[in-house]
């Protein structure tokens, strides 16, 4: 080996020793799955799969690949047309699609801020996000997860790394050209966050941007990755559910979660997505979507719009309320130490339901193990003192497969509870494991 792959092991021998190694896993078969983004099961379900290649096998114009990158030989009329319907169908005036939101972000805030300009984001927002801004010409600044004003951080029940909240960072920003308008303040938030499952209080995020930022200087970018094709009606996401399509200067919708497929688009003033053509370098320097992946889109799209898909929305709520009073009973009947286990004891807002744990590891193996696929999620991912398994309901998952799913969590905590009520030799109780009250909580997640 060369001396760069003895560094490569040493880093990576490191990061197993910290519980961080990441490794790629196949799923096993015949487990349930309560572990991907695939909110409303659209990408296994049979009209899907039959409209999808019904549409291939009557078509003029397949072909595999495109072959390019858009602006050279990838673009076709069917990515021209699925722009404008897409955009259409979310009450946008144009779009843009990229290969996958990742891409959408990175191009995204790469290039839209100019030099001078401000990026102000919420401290739980995407990878993507993070990069993108970090190829920028302009300043970012974090602020809070969810908090608008001051009440926010003092409502907050959980650690909280900063206390920069959004109104107080708008007020902030107080030079000449801010206040002339002549600098563009750009705010990035997500309609759901894929760790917490929580969505963002957009209406007041709206009101404090017009309020503090009155030149028309303030530009909201909302990334529905987590929201698109189940909140909203018949999909259409966060924004259009709340009314502010034309309050909100971009959205980033992708197709990869509940949509079922893959890519994204930018939805955008056909200022901005002409401008994205010429300088977001995600777009101008990769190979556009090929054909196959541009009617996977089409199709679902067409699934949503027709309403065959508000049967299962509506099965995925019912799940989401049923899963959630199952698991407040599980915490009742036990009562453990909440760096052991806890969840949210309001409602939740999202199919995503995390459950807290010092032990996430611990408990996901044991879900495993007894035939439900959960994944743990730790630091740096999340902020430290904030390990949990995230559990992701689907449209297809049974009543019968969410209790069972509970009847395992349960069980593993009657393990845990007769684990450490088991006597030491000097009779002294065993502590638990990973104690988070042994974790720093002020550290901000390194996504």
């Amino acid at each position: 080996m060369s001396r760069l792959d003895d560094t490569f092991k040493s880093l990576l021998t490191r990061r197993e020793h910290q519980g961080r190694l990441r490794r790629l896993t196949l799923r096993e078969p015949g487990v349930v799955d309560f572990s991907s983004n695939g909110y409303l099961s659209l990408s296994t379900n049979p009209h899907v799969r039959t409209a999808y290649i019904s549409h291939l096998q009557s078509s003029n114009e397949f072909s595999l690949g495109s072959c390019g990158s858009r602006l050279l030989d990838g673009n076709m009329a069917p990515a021209e047309n699925l722009e404008s319907q897409i955009a259409q169908f979310h009450g946008a005036p144009a779009g843009l699609l990229f290969n996958s939101g990742f891409e959408a972000n990175t191009g995204l805030f790469s290039c839209a801020p100019q030099p001078g300009d401000y990026v102000v984001y919420d401290e739980l927002i995407h990878a993507s996000v993070h990069d993108g801004m970090k190829l920028s010409r302009a300043r970012a600044m974090p602020f809070a997860h969810n908090c608008v004003d001051r009440s926010g951080l003092q409502e907050s029940s959980g650690p909280r790394p900063l206390d920069a909240v959004l109104s107080d960072l708008l007020r902030g920003q107080d030079g000449h050209k801010v206040r002339s308008g002549q600098t563009n303040v750009f705010v990035a938030v997500e309609g759901v966050y894929s760790m917490d499952g929580d969505a963002a209080p957009l209406e007041q995020i709206v009101e404090c941007v017009e309020k503090h930022l009155a030149r028309g200087n303030g530009h909201i970018i909302v990334d529905e990755a987590h929201s698109t094709g189940w909140m909203g009606e018949r999909g259409r996401g966060l924004v259009c559910q709340l009314g502010l399509e034309e309050r909100v200067w971009a959205r980033v919708h992708t197709f990869g979660k509940a949509m079922g497929c893959a890519g994204a688009i930018v939805l955008c003033t056909p200022a901005t997505r002409s401008y994205l053509i010429n300088y977001a370098r995600s777009l101008i320097y990769t190979t556009a979507m090929g054909y196959p992946m541009l009617t996977a889109i089409q199709t679902v799209y067409d699934h949503l719009k027709s309403g065959q898909a508000d049967g299962l929305l509506t099965n995925l709520i019912s799940l989401m309320q049923e899963t959630h009073a199952l698991l407040l009973s599980v915490c009742e009947k036990h009562n453990p130490p909440p760096q052991l286990f806890r969840i949210n004891t309001s409602p939740p807002e999202s199919p995503i339901i995390p459950l807290f744990s010092a032990q996430s590891r611990s408990l996901a193996r044991h879900c495993q193990q007894r035939g439900y696929m959960v994944r743990p999620i730790v630091a740096p991912t999340v902020p430290k003192g904030t390990d949990r398994v995230r559990l992701c309901l689907h449209a297809a998952n049974t009543g019968s497969e969410v209790r069972g799913l509970c009847m395992a969590i349960e069980e593993w905590l009657e393990q845990q509870h007769a684990r450490d009520l088991s006597p030491r030799v000097d009779g002294a109780q065993l502590p638990l494991v990973g104690d988070l009250t042994s974790l720093p909580l002020n550290e901000p997640s390194k996504l």
